[in-house]
């Protein structure tokens, strides 16, 4: 298991950006969304980053969907 202090800064960018699109919409927003906030072409990209932070427990995935721990 990962440890937090092991966060990139373009994962630290993505778990902010998540945590404020959830804030203010209710929802997490989608790849294509967070993409192209945090400067990431392809949909690729972004599920390899997301699959990083959710080895570091900071997200959960549920169904397709993005859940804060």
């Amino acid at each position: 298991m990962y440890r937090v202090d092991h966060i990139t800064p373009r994962q630290e960018r993505i778990v902010t950006f998540i945590r404020e699109q959830i804030a203010e919409y209710g929802m997490p927003p989608t790849v294509r969304q967070i993409g192209e906030a945090i400067g990431l072409r392809s949909p690729a990209s972004v599920h390899y980053q997301l699959s990083r932070i959710e080895r570091l427990g900071l997200i959960v995935r549920e169904g397709g969907r993005l859940r804060l721990t």
